[in-house]
């Protein structure tokens, strides 16, 4: 086992566009780089609210079309969906029986997605933070990359892993390090930017997304809301600006540059120039992305290929761990 491993689990997001590739995906690519890299499509995770099956077929395939076309090796990394690995279900049911009711309360994700009508609200989305535990203890990962709304959840895992190791007197669980990559980039609808870039949104025209070719990105871009004003003159000018400063964060962060050198750059200029500026940018980064999506979607059987080999090196992981902790739990193998 690594003593740097990095467990990443990607949501089954259908449709995936910008906001997707710059909030995570482009992090995949970047940690390959660094780290040993488990890569999970967590389908087991998404059917905690309600699926069509179809669609969650199709969207674990599109997500790891994405990651592929993206720059993610998966000779070099072992990338596949959680529910072809049993070890994870298996060690969230032993994780279940670890983690205390009070730490679960405490929660916040749930009573957020959980809303108001929280009796309505299924068993596996309010355990869903244990799966989680259980799918990066699994491989006895060292960090794991982590949002805001996540921070949370990496702490409960390393309570439960602290937890399952002083109540069996072992030191089996590492507690996991988060890997934190600082502000993130939150992308807004092309539309309005008061909301954020969305697969439901009605228009296609507020969110680029990943399958798009270069004429769309550039046109979508082009046609972007603005206002009448020059480009601000500083970061403090953005604030009552939300498309503006949508679309400066997402020259910013296509260009990996800070939002203070690239207002600096185009302060006070028209919003034509900035544009184009801002699709070719776009085109050059994005573009062939969405053609080797393009490829791959139209080619499910290599992305079906992957996804298999992946599990089946993901298993041969994750079983010997399992069977570990069936031991230390005192199970009769």
């Amino acid at each position: 086992m690594s003593n740097n491993l990095i467990f990443s689990g990607i949501q089954p997001t259908g449709n995936l566009h910008l906001g997707n590739y710059l909030g995570a995906i482009r992090n995949c690519v970047k940690l390959q780089n660094d780290f040993d890299c488990i890569f999970c499509v967590v389908d087991l995770h998404a059917i905690t609210i309600p699926q069509d099956p179809k669609v969650l077929h199709a969207s674990i395939r599109e997500v790891a079309a994405g990651l592929i076309a993206s720059g993610v090796d998966p000779k070099k990394n072992i990338l596949f969906n959680q529910s072809r690995v049993p070890a994870h279900a298996e060690l969230a049911w032993v994780l279940n029986c670890i983690a205390r009711m009070g730490w679960l309360n405490r929660m916040t994700q749930f009573k957020d997605k959980a809303g108001k009508n929280r009796d309505n609200a299924t068993v596996g989305l309010y355990v869903y933070p244990n799966l989680m535990a259980a799918d990066i203890l699994t491989y006895k990962a060292t960090h794991v990359p982590v949002g805001d709304d996540q921070k949370q959840h990496l702490e409960l895992a390393r309570d439960i892993a602290q937890a399952f190791n002083s109540q069996y007197g072992v030191e089996f669980f590492p507690l996991p390090e988060p890997q934190i990559f600082g502000a993130a980039t939150r992308v807004m609808s092309l539309r309005d930017g008061t909301k954020k870039m969305s697969k439901s949104d009605a228009s296609d025209q507020s969110r680029i997304n990943l399958t798009d070719g270069p004429d769309e990105i550039a046109q979508k871009l082009k046609r972007a809301k603005t206002d009448p004003l020059p480009l601000p003159e500083t970061v403090e000018d953005m604030a009552a600006r939300p498309e503006v400063a949508n679309l400066i964060g997402i020259y910013a962060a296509l260009s990996d540059r800070d939002i203070a050198d690239v207002v600096t750059e185009f302060a006070g200029k028209g919003f034509a120039e900035f544009k184009t500026r801002l699709a070719d940018l776009a085109v050059s980064v994005l573009g062939p992305i969405g053609l080797e999506m393009q490829r791959l979607t139209a080619d499910p059987g290599y992305v079906d290929s992957v996804l298999r080999e992946g599990g089946e090196k993901a298993n041969a992981i994750a079983a010997p761990i399992v069977d570990q902790v069936h031991d230390i739990v005192g199970f009769l193998r």
